[in-house]
Order: structure tokens, then C-alpha cells, then sequence
């Protein structure tokens, strides 16, 4: 009797494991939402059996996250700064790899953002909402840009933080802000494309958004996990990338 409590509990262990095997937990900047579910789509399509499960957020609150333990298989970070963070914390496995650069760009529901960041500077802008720049990379440009463009001092009372770059998008897209800086993916999602005014940033007046990715270290490794890096820096996904204003 004991050994076949034993043989059956042994199954059921290896069933769990490769069950686990086949899901991948995702840690994702929130800028590559909308991308994502379609990458996620097309990647489950073609992977019958295995099922991306993925939390959307900002980068670095995704490394406090990961380092107090919470079980993500696989972290694709807004810049390439945290991933190495991690890395260097010996929290991950792997190489620290690049899979696409972002654009960051200014939108507006009212305003005319098109002829650039002057237009900041006029009373017709009172609320300005960016990224947590300490948390989220695509804030932190945000803020680096305007300090460049000597605005950063008229504009400082005026702004806004979210907790991500999604969240800066929201307050622009319902009106909490006259404008907020965002990805310029969030500006080519379908909830907002086509809608509003947008302006996109020349990339030569920030440090260029360079999106990295790592594997996370966890007992065993996660061969689910590792293919889907090896697809995610590919080239299998460039029409997706492109479609979001995103460059290789």
C-alpha cells in the first residue's frame, strides 16, 4: 500500500512539474501592453500546451518584486538598467539581452502637441502627467528631456506623476492632464490611436530607450521560459514591434 501511495504521489509530483514547466511567468513594462497580448496570441498559438501568464507594471518596482521573491520566470524591462540590477544581485540566469528600443513621445487630448515642447510652457497647460521617473524609465527620459530643453523649471509645478507609463497615458487620454509623455506604443494602441494630437520626440534628445530582457533564477530552470526569451529577441515578432512604433 505504501508503495503505491508512494508511485502515485511520485506521478503526481512529476505532472505538476511539467505542468509548471509549460507556464511562464512575465514581469512586463507597462509600456509594451498592448504589443504584448499580441505577441502572447500568437505565441500560444504556435505553442499549443503552454500559457504565458503576465503581469504588466513599472520596471522598478518589478526588481523590489522580484528580489523579495515573487515568482516571476521572466522579466522584460522598459531599459536595459534593471535587468542588469538584478543580475548583479545574482537574481537571475542567462544574459541580460536587448529585444527592442521605444520611442517616447507627448500627447494631448485638446492641445496641439505637434509643434513641439514650447507649447508646455503656455497657460493653455496646466497638468503635465509623466511616468515615475525614480521607477519608470520612459519618466525618467521624460524628465531628462525637459531638464536638456532648459523647460524643466517653468514646467515642474505643473506635472503630475503616475506610477507607470500607462498610468501618465491614462490621465492624458482621460483628461486628468492637458498632456502627458508616453510610449509612443501606448500612442499606437487601439484605445488611442487615432485619437488626439501626438508629437514624437526626436530620439537624439534622450538617452536612447534601450529594452532589455533576462531569464529569472528560480530552483530549476524553466525551458518554457527560455524558448519564449529565445522568440522575444528574435526576429519572429519584428511586424509587431514596428506596428507599435517600436525599432530593433
Amino acid at each position: 500500500m505504501k508503495k503505491v501511495i508512494l508511485i502515485a504521489t511520485l506521478f503526481f509530483s512529476v505532472c505538476m512539474f511539467a505542468n509548471a514547466q509549460k507556464s511562464v511567468k512575465v514581469a512586463a513594462a507597462a509600456n509594451l501592453r498592448d504589443v504584448f497580448m499580441e505577441i502572447k496570441e500568437a505565441y500560444e498559438k504556435e505553442n499549443p500546451g503552454v500559457k504565458i501568464d503576465v503581469t504588466f507594471g513599472s520596471s522598478g518596482n518589478f526588481v523590489q518584486q522580484i528580489l523579495n521573491g515573487a515568482s516571476f520566470d521572466f522579466f522584460m524591462a522598459a531599459d536595459k538598467s534593471f535587468p542588469l540590477k538584478l543580475q548583479n544581485k545574482g537574481a537571475t540566469y542567462g544574459k541580460v539581452s536587448t529585444y527592442i528600443y521605444g520611442k517616447l513621445a507627448v500627447w494631448s487630448n485638446t492641445i496641439d502637441v505637434k509643434k513641439g515642447l514650447d507649447v508646455l510652457k503656455t497657460n493653455a497647460v496646466k497638468r503635465i502627467s509623466v511616468a515615475n521617473p525614480e521607477t519608470a524609465p520612459y519618466g525618467e527620459r521624460a524628465i531628462e528631456l525637459l531638464k536638456k530643453q532648459n523647460i524643466y523649471d517653468e514646467v515642474k509645478t505643473k506635472i503630475i506623476y503616475g506610477d507607470n507609463i500607462s498610468a501618465a497615458a491614462q490621465y492624458a487620454f482621460t483628461g486628468n492632464t492637458e498632456i502627458g509623455f508616453i510610449a509612443l506604443s501606448l500612442a499606437m494602441s487601439p484605445e488611442m490611436k487615432g485619437k488626439g494630437k501626438c508629437y514624437v520626440v526626436p530620439q537624439n534628445l534622450y538617452t536612447p530607450i534601450e529594452q532589455a530582457c533576462v531569464l529569472i533564477k528560480k530552483n530549476s530552470r524553466n525551458i518554457a521560459a527560455e524558448k519564449f526569451m529565445k522568440n522575444i529577441i528574435s526576429h519572429n515578432y519584428d511586424a509587431l514591434w514596428i506596428k507599435y512604433g517600436y525599432s530593433k
